[in-house]
Parts: C-alpha cells; structure tokens; sequence
C-alpha cells in the first residue's frame, strides 16, 4: 500500500501533517501542528496502525505534497470546475445553443446589411445607443444610491485594540506571482507588516514551475518563516485563477485573501475583516477591501485610473449592496471565508476576470458581498500601451462572464429574478458593448462636425439622432460626474478636475474593447500579463482610515 494517498493531497497540507516513511508496522508522519500528542493519536486511529510524529515545516509539507502530486494539482486547478459544473466554466467560450444562434444571427445580419444596408445602419446605431444610454443611466443611479449610505463596515481602533491573538483563527494570504522579481521584494516587506500573529498567518506565493528568477528573488528577501513559496506545477491555461486554485488545495486558513504582487495592504486589515465577518450572518462569503494607487499623481493616465476606482469602490460597489444587486469582485483584496470558496468551486481558471466571474456566481446562489473601510495601495498602470493591454484582458473577461452566465437564461432569470437579472445584463454585458460603441459614436461626431454640409436626416430618423446627441452630452456628463464624486470620500479634492478628461479615458477603454473582442475569438483563455514596478513613485505610508490618498515618493 503507497504511502501518501493521492485523495488526500489537499489534506496534508490543510491539517498540517504527511506520512514521511514507515519503520515497520508504525508510521512516521511529519507534522507542522503545535500539538504534536493530540495529532498522533487522532492519526493513529485514522491511518489504522501505529504512528511516531516529527517536527517538520509547513513550507516543507508544501513542498513535499506539491513534488509527490503535480499532476493531480495541475489537473484540479485546470479543470475542477468544468467537471463539476460544465455549465459555469468558460473552458468552451460558447455553448452548442450559443454557437447555433450565433451563426444564426450573424446570417440574419448579413443578409439585412446586404439586402438592407441603410436600415440596418439604422437600427444597429439604435439598440447601440439605448444600450449605451441605458448602461450609463444604470451605473450613474447605482453610485447615486451608493452616495446616500454608508454600509461599509467601520472598525474602530477600539475593537482592533480588544482582539486577542490567542481567539484568533489561521489566516491564509494566497500571492500570485509570474515575472515579478522586480516587485517581490516589496511585497515580502509589505506583507511582513499586517498586524495578525506570525504563528496564524500563512502566506502563500504562489510561483510558477518555469519561473526561477522570481524564485531567486524571494529568496534573496529572506522572507518569514510562514511565507510559504508554492511552485506551481505547470499546465494550461496558466492563469492567475489557476494558479490561486492551487493555493486554495493547500490552504489552512479559516479565511483567505488574495492579494497581488505590488499590493500593500493597511496593516490592519485582516482583523478589520475579522471583526467585519464576525458581525456579518452566514451568507456573507466575501468581504471587498477598497483599492487606491500610490502613484495616482504620477501622470494624467493615473490620474483617470485612481478617479475611475474611487466611484467604483466608494459609490458604485455599496449601491450595488443597498439594492442587494450581483457585485463582480477586485482583482484583489478579496476575503473569503474559506469553506463557501470551496464550495463555490473556487475559480474559473479559463475566465480571464475570474474575480468579476466568482462574484456573480456568489449571488446567484444567494451568497453577499460585504465592503470593509480598509485600503490596498497599488500600483497604477502609468503607460498607455499596458493600460490598453490590462483593460483588454478585463474587458475580455466580462464577455466571457455574459456568455457563460447566459448559456441558461431562463433558469438563471428564476435563480436570480427580473432585477439582478437586469443588473447582471446592464453591468456585465452591458460595459463591454458601451466601450465597442464609443469608437464608432466618436468616428460619427467627428465626421458630422467636419462635414458641416453633411445632411444625415435624410439617412437616420430624427429620434436616432436625438438619441446620439442625448448619449453624446448626457452620457459624458454622467461618467464625468460619476469621476468626479471620486475623490470626494478620499480627500483627494486635486483630482477632481482631471474628470473632465473622461471621455479620452473611454477611448481608450474603446481600444482596448476591439482588442478583447478580437481575442475572445483567436486566444479567449489567454492572460495578458501586467508589468508591475515601472513607478517611479513608492508608497511612504499605507492608509489606517481607508480614505485618505497617502503620500508618495519618487
């Protein structure tokens, strides 16, 4: 009989303990637990024989299970999801149902556009535009809901004081890197500062298996005893998701939280999200720490980059909870208790917004996104060709959340009614058509402009044309509102007036849609990596209030 059991790969690691060896009819097992009496006795009853315990390191018990079963982690980490429920994993972007009426419609179109050219302008411009009017006019009244209240979890620094580290459970931080040698160094540095005891907090870098500079790198940090270097065995696709579902198999922690390469948290903000747990009921399996950028006066692109996160954070994500509406999660920051990550599956390794798709999969089934007033500082992309590359991934994976989460509309209309349904479709699907339109909405007023003796009433109906200009003034006047109520909660008053340049900030976000698209086609599952650690700002300080912008240095 084979020592280590391949059906209990995950065990190990979560319990603290793997059979190292046998001498005779006892086994000698390696345990990282505390207690090391009360471990041999329960494993003496449940591996049936007579067992020794040995010190041995929970990096080492990673290590050894990671080395003992690469395949089996790369498998489940690829394709756990799409086996347990096909229908919620983008592995196949379209379903058999979508395909067929795809190429139905595209049929349809041709055949209008041919047969009808003039017409069919006119009404593709149309549902473009009530599309475009009605996306905007959903966020604008969302985040003007988000304005009127404050459901984001205060902790004062009276409750931190009276936590006691012995009631505290384990704490697992999931980090996953690819070519970050640059920044891993600060990240050693800003993890090491969270206020939660060592011997209950775990931290996991995740590494990929082809990734030896990055390995050197953190080493070089020499990072705590409890920062664990997972190396994640190769496989397709590699994904940030994928690589997250890894450190999930091997998670201890009661929670878990995700956070990226440059990220650094306020110190406070695993027993903010304590406390914020402990308050919330049950059906509260995530809880959404704001973002903000050390670098947001860097230059103008960061500038836009910190205006546009600070309504999404501030206004938009607690509009959603008062209207009890799905709420695609950040990038990062996101707690979890552990258990209902489990089993919701963990995360779609195939989606490239895996965090935009974990989140409606939440709500579908009734699950609830809570907001805690703690910050991450990162780092804001400052050049333009990587924006463009970073948004096109983001982009590409709220198409891949439409389609995968409309593969069943009826059952997903019963699931979640008429009014999160119509969220779902105005945020999720919605924001990507917005972007495809300002492009040609812009190529149109340009030429319109230029070509004053241009008489297009004679080709659109007025109602058409009304309807543009009411997109063009009232649907850019919305988003650089939206923009400008940012900085308001953040006391980041410079920005303010930097909203005006909004509608330039959506061209590029039009770009970077056309990208997507193109993408979802010839690559779908591709992940355009982001470069990290290009600033030349750092952070001086992290935030304890989670409003305030810190001060930078360059």
């Amino acid at each position: 009989m084979a020592l280590l059991d391949p059906a209990s790969r995950a065990r190990y690691p979560q319990e603290g303990w793997i059979p190292l060896r046998r001498e005779g009819e006892t086994i000698i097992v390696g345990t990282s637990a505390t207690d090391m009496e009360a471990i041999q006795r329960r494993l003496s009853v449940d591996l049936g024989a007579p067992v020794r315990v040995e010190a041995r390191s929970q990096r080492q018990i990673v290590a050894d299970v990671l080395t003992a079963f690469p395949a089996e982690f790369a498998d489940h980490a690829a394709d756990g999801l799409a086996r347990t429920d096909p229908s919620l994993s983008a592995r196949h972007v379209l379903s058999r149902g979508q395909r067929v009426g795809g190429v139905i419609a595209l049929v349809v179109f041709l055949v209008c556009a041919v047969l009808f050219p003039v017409q069919t302008l006119v009404v593709v411009i149309a549902v473009a535009s009530i599309v475009f009017l009605a996306s905007s006019l959903f966020k604008f009244s969302v985040s003007l809901m988000g304005s009127r209240y404050d459901l984001v979890a205060r902790v004062t620094r009276e409750e931190i004081a009276a936590v006691r580290d012995e009631d505290l459970p384990i704490y697992t931080v999931l980090v996953p890197v690819f070519r970050e040698a640059r920044v891993v160094g600060r990240l050693v540095e800003n993890l090491g500062r969270l206020d939660w005891p060592a011997d209950k907090l775990e931290v996991i870098i995740l590494v990929e298996e082809e990734d030896d500079e990055t390995r050197t790198a953190i080493a070089a940090s020499d990072p705590p005893e409890n920062f664990i270097v997972a190396i994640v065995p190769a496989g397709a696709p590699q994904t940030k998701p994928r690589a997250c579902n890894v450190g999930l198999e091997l998670a201890r922690g009661q929670y878990l939280v995700i956070y990226d390469a440059e990220d650094a948290p306020e110190p406070a903000q695993l027993k903010k999200t304590h406390i914020a747990f402990e308050r919330a009921d049950s059906s509260t399996v995530v809880i959404q720490a704001a973002l903000n950028y050390f670098n947001a006066r860097e230059n103008v692109l960061t500038r836009l980059f910190s205006l546009e996160y600070a309504y999404w954070f501030d206004y938009m994500l607690t509009g959603l909870e008062v209207r009890d509406l799905p709420i695609p999660l950040g990038g990062t920051s996101n707690h979890f208790r552990t258990a209902a990550l489990r089993e919701l599956g963990g995360w779609d390794p195939y989606n490239v917004t895996e965090d935009a798709d974990l989140g409606i999969r939440a709500s579908a089934l009734g699950h609830r996104v809570g907001v805690v007033d703690s910050t991450t500082m990162e780092e804001a992309t400052s050049r333009v060709g990587i924006f463009i590359g970073q948004r096109s991934r983001w982009i590409k994976g709220y198409m891949q959340t439409a389609l995968v989460h409309a593969r069943h509309p009826r059952a997903l209309l019963r699931q979640i009614g008429w009014r999160r349904f119509a969220s779902f479709a105005l945020l999720i699907a919605g924001t990507p058509l917005t972007f495809l339109g300002v492009i040609p909405f812009t190529a149109l007023l340009i030429v319109t402009l230029a070509v004053p003796v241009l008489d297009l009433s004679g080709v659109f109906p007025p109602v058409v044309l009304w309807l543009c200009l009411l997109n063009f003034l009232a649907g850019n006047a919305l988003m650089i509102h939206l923009n400008m109520m940012g900085p308001y909660k953040r006391g980041a008053f410079s920005l303010v007036g930097w909203a005006i340049l909004n509608p330039l900030y959506w061209l590029l976000h039009s770009a970077a849609s056309y990208k997507a698209l193109w993408q979802l086609i010839t690559k779908p599952h591709y992940w355009q990596k982001t470069e990290h650690g290009l600033s030349t700002f750092e952070v001086a300080a992290a935030p304890t209030d989670g409003t305030a912008l810190p001060d930078a240095t360059r």
